[in-house]
């Protein structure tokens, strides 16, 4: 299991994903969840994964081969004209990569299921977000779901959207991002540190600043233990119940 989220703000885009992977208790292993892809000055695309770990390699390398030699590879994610258009090939391509590997083809409940957050901006468009379905078709943020969350999503889930404004600065993103995570890694052994985060500041088409959190990190330890304390002390303001 995974989990990544992707958060669309009035300056911009926060990506966040954990590392773990893992095919029983005793066969764990660090694998990173998140791609990104710059034309400086022209696009910038992030990509999350979470599902089949060989279904979600085999499409990064699809579209990163595809990438090299755009001549000979049409068609690449480096020349898509719009946000849309980079996600129908993202779509089409993990429905090849399922088609090519499941009986069957592609469905979301099969064992080779995978599922993809993509966020970028190319220039001359808005920063924008997806999400991308095993079975190639996708939904895009909005005022009304600012953000996405695939993997294990439920426990992070309500911190974003109790605490989520849309004028948040991306450093603020980062802060609700790591409490959702300290929250989901406390409650689940699928899903663990380091934790992989991207930046990027709306019409600036350039990779923004990145950083991975590992559980020795003074500030992701700072958010953990100061996140616990507040519980308790909110907990402890409550009124007392009386029977």
């Amino acid at each position: 299991m995974t989990y990544c989220v992707g958060l669309l703000v009035e300056r911009g885009l926060v990506f966040m994903s954990d590392t773990r992977t893992n095919a029983g208790l005793d066969n764990i292993s660090v694998v990173s969840k998140m791609k990104t892809w710059e034309v400086p000055g022209e696009r910038f695309l992030c990509l999350l994964s979470a599902g089949n770990l060989a279904t979600t390699q085999a499409t990064v390398s699809l579209l990163d081969e595809r990438k090299l030699a755009p001549a000979e590879r049409q068609p690449s994610i480096l020349n898509q004209p719009s946000m849309f258009q980079t996600a129908t090939l993202i779509g089409e391509t993990v429905k090849e990569v399922i088609s090519g590997t499941a009986q069957g083809g592609q469905s979301a409940d099969a064992v080779f299921s995978a599922s993809f957050i993509l966020g970028g901006q190319i220039k001359g468009g808005r920063p924008r977000l997806f999400m991308i379905y095993p079975e190639g078709n996708f939904i895009e943020a909005g005022r009304d779901n600012p953000f996405f969350q695939i993997g294990e999503h439920k426990y992070g889930r309500p911190i974003i959207i109790r605490t989520y404004d849309p004028e948040m600065s991306l450093e603020d993103c980062a802060k609700l991002l790591l409490v959702s995570f300290d929250s989901t890694i406390k409650s689940n052994l699928s899903v663990g540190l380091p934790i992989d985060m991207q930046f990027y500041e709306k019409d600036s088409c350039v990779k923004g600043y990145r950083r991975r959190f590992d559980a020795k990190d003074d500030y992701y330890r700072t958010i953990s233990d100061g996140w616990s304390d507040a519980l308790k002390s909110a907990f402890d303001a409550l009124p007392a119940f009386e029977r």
